[in-house]
């Protein structure tokens, strides 16, 4: 069996992990946090590799691995671009695991990032749910910061990127999903949310929920859209995996 390499941290990572392991085959899963590994903690035969790493490491790392799935998330541009360079520079087979895109419903306001995101709500008003993840919120942080909601995780890296932000203690939703849609009704509620931004996470990264619950509440979804990139799904993988 090749002995196989897993850039993780997303459901899909997960997914193809505990699949591995209900077959009997051993994987590595790379995360970035330690959250990360508590997801797989308890899988036989999966190990975890924490700590975010360049190419030139990533490269080192594939020395001693023949195969490499990314499974990555699909916002990840620069991470897939480093895990395709190394894998190229190792001369590792390489393969990734992409979730679907999603359709929007009537109405979105679809934004080519963060920063075109920002723009359009500058000259908007109403209160602001950001539900991108803390990488993308320094784009907004000429808003006023009364009106800005981050729905972060409950680590100190996101924490500080709103900080950063400007963000007031007191907006922060630091949070672990996922989230139903009564839950995100609740929160848009809450905090009398007017604007979602949110990213396209399909139907792993809880995408249907969001919709819904803008919907139910009357509320404007702004997603920012997806690089460009190709992919295949589960079963395509694990197929490419065990033969």
């Amino acid at each position: 069996m090749s002995r196989l390499l897993i850039f993780g941290g997303t459901t899909e990572g997960r997914l193809l992990a505990q699949a591995l392991s209900r077959r009997g085959v051993s994987a590595a899963v790379s995360v970035a946090t330690e959250l990360g590994a508590e997801e797989l903690s308890g899988l036989p035969g999966i190990t975890s590799l924490v700590g975010r790493k360049t190419a030139e490491e990533m490269a080192a790392l594939l020395a001693g691995y023949d195969k490499c799935v990314d499974a990555t998330h699909p916002y990840a541009r620069e991470v897939s671009a480093n895990i395709r360079s190394a894998c190229r520079s190792a001369g590792v087979p390489l393969r990734r695991l992409l979730r679907r895109e999603s359709q929007l419903p009537p109405g979105s306001i679809l934004a080519g990032s963060p920063e075109e995101a920002a723009q359009f709500l500058q000259s908007r008003e109403g209160n602001i749910l950001l539900a991108i993840g803390a990488k993308g919120l320094s784009a907004f942080a000429g808003l006023e910061p009364e009106r800005l909601y981050p729905r972060v995780l409950p680590v100190e890296e996101s924490l500080s990127a709103c900080r950063r932000a400007g963000v007031p203690t007191k907006n922060i939703i630091a949070m672990h999903g996922p989230f139903s849609q009564k839950l995100n009704e609740a929160i848009l509620e809450q905090y009398r949310i007017r604007w979602m931004v949110t990213k396209d996470g399909g139907s792993a990264g809880g995408f249907g929920e969001k919709v819904s619950a803008a919907q139910n509440t009357g509320v404007s979804l702004v997603v920012i859209g997806r690089p460009e990139d190709d992919g295949e799904d589960l079963d395509s993988i694990l197929d490419w995996v065990l033969n």
